[in-house]
């Protein structure tokens, strides 16, 4: 008998539900773990050659169950809740509501009912989206051998005017047969098109899908940014996706029927509805997000309880001591341009600006605010789930800036593109709170809090690869937890216990 009470021997040999176990383990790399993290060939081999072989001693027997144990217990563990534990990857992540999960227990019932395979799925986050990302997994990782990677592309022709180097629809290029190549083997490109000495249609707009899946400017145009992704080879797509599956074991998805999450890499807000374990989207909209070298917007898992319509603002003490107060000394015409006032800590306000005002906001003695207004820097509304980082979600009087590509501009907190629409879906258990109803409250001009009947769970995550109908897309690192949790994996695979030779 093993720790913990498991029997994997029937007698001498090993049962079945020990094959079963090793098979699992081999198998390990399809969810994105690494099998020698579990010792899993040195255990095929063990179980194999005690099946196979001479018939082990009791000694051998104790030391392989002992083995076979602790590999499943890790498996399922880390198949459940990751391998790391994410505070110590991100300074700034809110560890997230969880529930206990006790893995010999598990292991423990799963072969007293004779489910080990049934259990290790169960174990596994129960979310489509991880199981469509096993299976890009796969693609990617057959891709591996196809030629199409085994030489670089050439360097990109000078554009006409001098402005740099970038292909196009019309020019030629050396490298468009293997560009041609990559597209049709990552399924942008339908195979058998006769090749073309000119970059023109169907190879324009292969591109341009390509370009739509990696969070590039879908123009058409091969310039810098479309090479470097098109230069990625697939090993290292297979590591981003799966980075993307371990961030799912312990990101939490399915807290209750109704969600709002939000992708930093992709700048993009989602609010879903859940029902009989099937999620459907209601909303998707564009999210402007922290600034990538500065201000980034933290990880957090909190509830949204309130709505405020007319917000103001009042202006963060790091950005009032590095921006406003200096941009107030040198034009003061901005302080009522922009609405602002200062209230000291009993609540009182003033509208004058003075030198003696901005002395005291440094000293800590007043703080700034904006009134609500067009100018307001939080629009006409905001979406409050308190948290220690006092990031929430807004609208902004900035929404040219929803029509870049890559959308990093704020000091931390969230801005939304469709911000009647996104309260539409939180105001949905209350009725009263017609469409109309919430327009002429954001157009009031006059601040009031509202708050909800149920609390909504809001999750700002990071996910740099999704699959979306079908497709793989990719975003870019722009904070750097990619790098981050390889680093973190790397570190937690080689400092693991060996476990087959334990005694």
């Amino acid at each position: 008998m093993a720790a913990d009470g498991v029997i994997w021997f029937d007698g001498v040999r090993p049962g079945p539900q020990a094959r079963q176990a090793v098979e699992l383990l081999v198998a390990a790399a399809s969810h994105g773990l690494d099998p020698r993290d579990y010792d899993a060939d040195a255990l095929l081999r063990a179980v194999t050659s005690a099946a196979e072989g001479p018939a082990p001693d009791a000694g051998s027997i104790a030391g392989l169950e002992r083995a076979l144990t602790q590999a499943m217990k890790r498996y399922l563990a880390d198949l459940h809740g990751g391998r790391v534990d994410p505070r110590q990857t991100y300074h700034d992540f809110t560890s997230p509501r969880r529930e206990t999960f006790d893995s010999a227990a598990f292991l423990q019932a799963a072969l007293e009912t004779r489910r080990l395979p049934d259990a290790a799925r169960e174990a596994a986050p129960r979310l489509p989206l991880y199981e469509r990302l096993r299976e890009a997994l796969a693609r990617y990782r057959a891709l591996g051998d196809q030629p199409a990677w085994r030489q670089q592309l050439p360097p990109l022709p000078a554009d006409r005017r001098g402005s740099g180097a970038k292909l196009e629809p019309g020019g030629t290029y050396a490298g468009l047969p293997l560009v041609a190549q990559r597209l049709v083997v990552l399924g942008d490109l339908a195979p058998g098109l006769p090749p073309s000495a000119r970059y023109e249609a169907p190879l324009v707009e292969a591109v341009i899908a390509f370009q739509r899946r990696h969070g590039l400017a879908s123009d058409g145009i091969i310039g810098k940014a479309t090479l470097a992704q098109l230069q990625v080879p697939p090993a290292a797509r297979v590591r981003q996706i799966e980075l993307a599956l371990e961030r799912l074991r312990w990101t939490p998805l399915m807290q209750g029927p109704r969600m709002i999450v939000i992708n930093i890499p992709e700048f993009v807000l989602r609010a879903y509805e859940v029902r009989d374990g099937r999620i459907s989207v209601r909303q998707e909209m564009k999210v402007v997000v922290g600034k990538a070298m500065r201000t980034r917007t933290p990880l957090i898992d909190e509830e949204m309880r309130f709505i405020e319509f007319s917000p103001y603002w009042n202006v963060p003490p790091s950005i009032a001591r590095g921006e406003t107060v200096p941009r107030l000394r040198r034009d003061p015409g901005w302080f009522e341009q922009q609405g602002f006032e200062f209230v000291a800590p009993d609540g009182g306000v003033n509208t004058t600006l003075s030198e003696a005002m901005l002395d005291a906001v440094l000293a800590g003695r007043m703080r700034i605010r904006q009134r609500p207004g067009p100018q307001n820097a939080l629009g006409d509304i905001k979406f409050v789930f308190p948290n220690r980082e006092n990031i929430y979600l807004h609208h902004t009087p900035a929404t040219q800036l929803f029509e870049r590509d890559r959308r990093d501009f704020s000091h931390g907190c969230i801005r939304v593109e469709q911000p009647l629409a996104l309260a539409s879906f939180v105001l949905q258990g209350m009725p009263e709170w017609t469409e109309d109803r919430i327009r002429q409250a954001m157009n009031k001009g006059e601040s009031a809090a509202l708050r909800l009947a149920e609390p909504l769970p809001v999750l700002i995550a990071y996910g740099t690869t999704l699959v979306k109908g079908g497709q793989s897309y990719f975003f870019e690192d722009i904070y750097g937890y990619d790098r981050q949790l390889d680093v973190a994996l790397r570190r937690h695979a080689a400092q693991l216990p060996t476990l087959t030779d334990r005694p």
